[in-house]
């Protein structure tokens, strides 16, 4: 049985990854396998009791910098 803050882990997750893919102009499937090759999705999971406190543009703009530090080029 999936647990409430399980559950709340993953809508944040799809929530991150659909304005991550608005931003960068990509399909959310495009955005969630260059969140999960660059580190973005362990980074949310890992922080995710302080991400959640945080404005979904500065989420946003998290992501960017970790995948960038783990050598993900964005567009």
């Amino acid at each position: 049985m999936i647990t409430k803050q399980q559950t709340n882990i993953i809508n944040y997750l799809v929530v991150c990854i659909d304005d991550f893919a608005e931003r960068f102009t990509m399909n959310n499937k495009a955005a969630y396998d260059f969140l999960a090759q660059y580190g973005g999705i362990d980074f949310l999971m890992q922080h995710y009791d302080i991400e959640h406190t945080l404005s979904l543009d500065d989420a946003v703009e998290d992501l960017e910098k970790v995948c960038r530090n783990n050598g993900g080029v964005l567009q």
